[in-house]
């Protein structure tokens, strides 16, 4: 799209360093819920394994069914849905985050908790818009 060689490779490094960042968040988690939940102690490297596994099987199943073609289309709609789950992250956030009960002498200042609470609004107005636009009734 800038029509230079260089946007493909920030674009590819920055790809990476993402995937890397919900790779990471992903075995972390999936070893709160194996240790924690399901009382399943594994070694580190079967723990990674299988969860960074498992995160690979819907990806390569789409490619595999549906050919090359359609791993930008996998990529928009990977992010469409990680755009949709960002209030549900964002808006506890800025409430926990703003509960002197919680944080204590911590608490997010007032002016700031507005400007969270802005911010989180915004995503919910640009998120909703997005799913109207897909239901086209935009």
């Amino acid at each position: 799209m800038l029509g230079t060689s260089l946007a493909s490779v920030l674009f590819g490094v920055a790809l990476l360093a993402a995937g890397q960042s919900s790779t990471l968040t992903g075995t972390l988690a999936g070893q709160v819920v194996m240790e924690g939940f399901l009382d399943l102690r594994l070694p580190d490297w079967q723990r990674r394994l299988i969860t960074r596994g498992l995160a690979l099987v819907p990806a390569l199943a789409t490619v595999l069914w549906l050919g090359d073609e359609a791993t930008v289309a996998l990529l928009v709609l990977s992010q469409v849905v990680l755009s949709l789950q960002l209030p549900f992250a964002v808006i506890p956030l800025v409430w926990l985050c703003g509960k002197g009960q919680a944080m204590g002498d911590l608490r997010t200042p007032r002016w700031l908790q507005g400007v969270g609470w802005g911010c989180a609004a915004l995503i919910v107005v640009i998120n909703l818009s997005l799913l109207l636009q897909l239901a086209g009734w935009i």
